[in-house]
Order: C-alpha cells, then structure tokens, then sequence
C-alpha cells in the first residue's frame, strides 16, 4: 500500500521516462485495479490508490513504521473489531519502543479505526500503520513528523486476488523450526514492538521453509528456546491435557494469544507459560497457532514429523470453535471484546 513495486503511483526522476512511467501506471491499473476502499490518513479520508509515500520516504529507506493488524467480523449487530482497545495500546507501546514520536492518542486512533470500519462496508480487517513519511538523507529524521494511516479492508478479495502470483493457504499447517536465524533480540529491536523492520529476516527464513515445502516457520530465541512464528504464537498441547505456550518475554505479545489463554482459563483448562525446547514438539499431542489472520490453526507436522497422531487434536478443534463463536459475536460472556462500529464510540 505505501510505494509498493507493483502498482507504482509515483516515479523517480531519471528512472524512467514520463511517458513509459504513464503506460506502466495505466497497464498495471487496467491489469488489477485499485479496491474500492477508503484510507483514513492523518484525519481525512483518501481513495486507497492514493495513499502513498515517496520512494525515499523515511519509513521505506529505515525501516520507521509500526502498525498493528486486527480482525473485523460480521456480527448479529453489525460490523465489530475484536478486541480494539488491546491493539490500540500495543500500537502505541510499539511506537514508545521504537521511538516514533506518535501524537495521536488511543481514544483518537480507535475512534478513527470504527470510522473506517464504517466507511469500508465488507472489511474483515484493519491495519493501522504509524511512520515517518518525511524524505530524510540520514538515520535519525529531521522532520519527525508521524502520520496514521488506517486500511479496512479484506485481505483476500481487495489484496490477495489482485496480485500476481498464488496466494498460500492450508487449512492445517506443516512447519520447519528455524534454527540459524534467531527471533526478535531485546538489543535490536523489542519483540513486544510490532514494527515493520523486524520481519526482514521471518521473512527470508519462511521463503526458503516454503521452497522446501513447509507452510510457515517457527523461531527460536537467543537461548534455543521456541519463540514464535514469524506473525503467530505458538501453544502445545502435553498428553496429559496442558496446554503450554512460551513466556512474554521473547515473543510479541499477540492479541489473540492473550485471547486464547483467557479462555482457557474461563473454561477450566491447565495452562502454563513455559520455557519450550524444540524437542518438546516432539512429544506433544496437539500443537497449533494463533494469530489476527489465523484465529487457532492447527498444526499436524513439523521437521516432517506429525504431531500426535498427525490429526487435528480435540483441544486445539474445541478452542478454535469457541474463538470463532466469540469474535462473530455469538458468545455473550465475552461480548465486551467486540467494539460495534454501528453502535460503538471506542474512549
């Protein structure tokens, strides 16, 4: 969305021709056109095509962006995003860890998220993005300004299905333990911080997983230990029936992973949060992840090993149901996480 490859909006001066730059624009529109979407940035509402950033902007050059990611779902009552007020505070946490200036506050941003909500009819997520759009010729910005930019939208329909190239999907996951690139360092970048520079390495890791036939990737951390996956959490389940996930201190701190916990809890299952070996994958019964886009994926093989008897185990089935009866708003004891964009003002 900002200064994509793909569907340039503007040029560098010298890279090419005007007039070769003017056709690439117009083949690369005809070929996929823009969504019919709406971008809330810096207090106004833009079409989705023009929500740019120059190709020297800071945030692409260094890496200044942070943003958060949350779901919208179809409810009884309307359009509602699951658990605003929980990703709000971390997108503000993240600016803080990284040290964006962001001015905005949290009742700003969230108001600002159910009106976009509201402007997006048929959007299933949103992604709220801070950064420095400013050109700046060295690390630290002179302009230091931070813009918001918020996208409602839904992933598959307005993105996945008007770019090149097959979008990778499986209902149950087969996933390779990356061992020589380690997750997130407290001396780089916080793990708790959800910014854009620190998918760069998740990502050549899970681009060689795939070209080895795995789905996606889990890390480890300074110590060996199992982190996360490069946008997941990760919970196992022992034979006896607890159900382990890795302490906060390497991994982000996922919304829905603190989702996933509370309900067990709610409902009576042993948890712990727990150093987790690599080996201890091995002898799990059930394995599976969390995340925004994945709600509780299950997970049937890892290193091309099965977990358990390589079927999706009945804690992991009956946690999955129980997620998605809550985020569509049919489960009224948890009613209070969905912010209504109809009937909602977030403060």
């Amino acid at each position: 969305m900002f200064g994509t490859r793909r569907r340039p909006d503007t040029f560098p001066a010298g890279s090419i021709g005007l007039r070769e730059a003017r056709g690439r624009k117009t083949a690369v529109a005809a070929e996929f056109g823009a969504p019919d979407r709406k971008i809330w940035l810096d207090g106004s509402f833009v079409r989705w095509q023009d929500a740019t950033v120059h190709v020297l902007s800071h945030c692409l050059q260094r890496g200044s962006l942070v943003f958060d990611y949350m779901s919208v779902h179809d409810t009884p009552r309307g359009p509602a995003v699951f658990r605003l007020a929980e990703h709000v505070d971390r997108l503000l946490r993240s600016a803080e860890l990284t040290g964006l200036p962001l001015e905005r506050s949290g009742p700003e941003i969230s108001q600002a998220i159910l009106a976009t909500v509201r402007e997006n009819p048929g959007c299933t997520a949103v992604k709220v993005s801070a950064y420095i759009p400013s050109v700046e010729i060295e690390v630290v910005p002179m302009d230091d300004r931070v813009s918001v930019a918020i996208a409602a939208y839904d992933p598959i329909g307005d993105v996945a299905k008007r770019t090149r190239g097959k979008y990778h999907h499986r209902s149950e996951l087969s996933l390779w333990i990356e061992r020589e690139r380690r997750n997130r360092r407290h001396d780089i970048i916080d793990p708790k911080a959800k910014a854009a520079a620190s998918y760069l390495s998740p990502m050549a890791a899970k681009w060689d997983a795939r070209r080895r036939g795995y789905d996606d990737i889990l890390l480890i951390d300074e110590d060996g230990n199992i982190a996360e996956g490069p946008t997941t959490n990760v919970f196992l389940c022992t034979p006896d029936g607890m159900l382990r996930t890795p302490p906060e201190r390497h991994v982000l701190l996922g919304v829905t992973r603190r989702s996933i916990l509370e309900i067990a809890i709610h409902d009576g299952l042993p948890v712990e949060e727990v150093t987790i070996r690599p080996d201890d994958l091995t002898g799990a019964s059930e394995v599976f992840v969390t995340g925004t886009s994945a709600g509780v994926w299950p997970v049937v093989r890892i290193d091309d090993k099965p977990v358990g008897d390589g079927a999706v185990g009945p804690i992991t089935r009956t946690l999955r149901d129980r997620f998605l009866a809550i985020s569509s708003g049919h489960d009224p004891e948890f009613d209070h996480w969905l912010a209504y964009a109809n009937e909602t003002e977030a403060g």
